[in-house]
């Protein structure tokens, strides 16, 4: 993990790129989640749901690989040297 001084052109393209695809599987989620509140005997959308799941867990834990800690208070692992001193957080962004 390069330290955010260290980064790119094509390394701050990475950056947005994943952390928008994560911001968009999360809006599925949450809109997944509402309509199962109503629905909740839909199998399908209950695939689509745990599937969707999936895909924002693998994403997140590549985004931490790539970039750092993505969560706080004990929520992500850190690289040492404790890696929250980097900037930019997610929600910097």
């Amino acid at each position: 993990m390069k330290q955010g001084s260290e980064w790119k052109e094509d390394d701050w393209k990475a950056y947005y790129d994943l952390l928008r695809e994560i911001q968009e599987t999360d809006f599925v989620l949450v809109e997944l989640n509402l309509y199962l509140d109503t629905h909740p005997e839909d199998q399908a959308a209950i695939a689509q749901f745990n599937q969707t799941v999936q895909k924002s867990m693998a994403l997140k834990h590549r985004f931490q690989t790539m970039f750092g800690p993505l969560y706080g208070f004990g929520n992500s692992f850190s690289p040492a040297p404790f890696a929250w001193k980097e900037a930019p957080w997610p929600w910097q962004v």
